[in-house]
């Protein structure tokens, strides 16, 4: 079976969380004593029925609330197929948040409260969802039995929608739902006869995405560690890492990144013995015919289909620090397993992510979303993020606290 990894957005209260409750228990993925925890919680906030958002809500400080704060991970499995879902933060001061539960995510669940519409945190959640490559939507139009079943309010919101993420390229599913009674969640629903398609589960479990699979991209493997032999031993030096995309074979001939030095890979292992290729995401041991400097944070590439290597590049930075981002800051940018100091040189401008317009700005504040042009003090292998993820992405942290200010983009 495939995995698919989907993450929910949408804005507070549109029902992510009780939407993965829902998917979960109809399903029938809940241990008993599990549900039976969830409906002693429920009982104990004066709930006539189990809430079954409580299932994702793990948090302490995210029950008493009633909000999802952090991201949630749930692991479930259908005779078709594999699931990873990222229930993500719904209020704007969490938008870090999901950036990280969207970053590694197939597809993406957006909720839209029939009986308010579409708000602020949906087309964040869109926009977000689009910067992170993430081409196939879900527009999950819930609470649908607050307004009488209504086709024209569906239509309504979708048209909305539409309009919005028309310049987002994005191919968008609309499905109107009660994630609270369970309507075509996981069971289709007969309260609208006027609506022809797919319940959720199904959907999920049939649709087929069009993204390049990562074995059938350009080869780059990250140095993570080098493996020394020991004295007096006559094994080569090998260097380990996990293979981000790409296959790689013994024979290959690659070049190592920065540096520009060119070789032919002797032999690839794992911990069972040699390998005659290895494809993403494999985490492997790859030696050499050439005795090089070669240390952590090399990338090797097919001597054909490179990376472009320089220390000079326009980022999308999604910021999370309290700290605005100003032109003039050094930071420490981690892209693959190379650390660097970076200077941002210029903020070229920041998104407004209700209308998608690019406006003037001195700052980035916290959850603030722009261009960033930076200078590294090494050059990196880079790639388009569009093309590929692991090294068109890279993080920004603080050099004073070591804590992590911003999540970029390679454009």
């Amino acid at each position: 079976m495939d995995l698919l990894r989907f993450a929910t957005a949408g804005s507070v209260d549109d029902g992510k969380s009780t939407l993965i409750g829902r998917l979960l228990h109809d399903s029938k993925q809940i241990f008993e004593d599990q549900l039976a925890a969830v409906a002693a919680s429920s009982r104990k906030r004066g709930h006539e029925g189990v809430d079954l958002a409580l299932l994702t809500d793990g948090l302490r400080a995210e029950r008493e609330q009633g909000i999802t704060i952090d991201v949630a991970y749930r692991y479930f499995a259908t005779p078709n197929r594999k699931f990873i879902i990222a229930d993500t933060p719904g209020h704007a001061q969490y938008t870090r948040n999901m950036v990280t539960g969207a970053s590694t995510a197939d597809l993406a669940v957006v909720l839209v409260d029939a009986t308010h519409g579409l708000r602020e945190q949906s087309r964040r959640h869109a926009y977000v969802a689009s910067l992170l490559g993430i081409r196939h939507v879900v527009l999950a139009v819930n609470k649908m039995d607050l307004v009488d079943w209504s086709e024209a309010v569906f239509d309504d919101v979708v048209a909305a929608f539409l309009e919005f993420s028309s310049s987002l390229e994005l191919q968008v599913t609309p499905i109107p739902m009660s994630a609270l009674r369970g309507d075509n969640v996981v069971d289709p629903s007969d309260e609208m006869p006027w609506y022809k398609g797919p319940a959720l589960l199904a959907y999920l479990e049939t649709v087929r995405l069009d993204d390049v699979a990562p074995s059938a991209k350009p080869g780059r493997f990250p140095i993570q560690w080098v493996v020394k032999p020991q004295p007096g031993s006559s094994e080569s030096r090998d260097y380990a890492g996990s293979i981000a995309s790409g296959v790689f074979a013994p024979g290959d001939d690659v070049v190592i990144l920065p540096s520009g030095l060119r070789t032919r890979i002797a032999s690839i292992a794992t911990f069972d013995g040699p390998l005659d290729s290895a494809a993403a995401p494999r985490a492997i041991r790859m030696s050499f015919v050439d005795e090089l400097d070669i240390g952590r944070g090399d990338l090797v590439a097919p001597a054909g289909a490179r990376p472009e290597v320089t220390n000079s590049f326009d980022a999308t930075v999604c910021w999370m620090d309290g700290a605005p981002l100003r032109a003039g800051a050094r930071y420490l940018l981690k892209h693959t397993t190379r650390t660097t100091p970076v200077i941002v040189r210029e903020l070229v401008h920041r998104t407004d992510v209700d209308t998608l317009a690019s406006e003037p700005a001195d700052t980035l504040d916290i959850n603030e979303i722009g261009l960033v042009r930076l200078q590294s003090a090494t050059d990196l292998a880079l790639d388009p993020y569009r093309e590929h993820r692991t090294t068109g992405s890279f993080i920004l942290i603080d050099e004073a606290t070591n804590a992590t200010v911003g999540a970029g983009l390679v454009r």
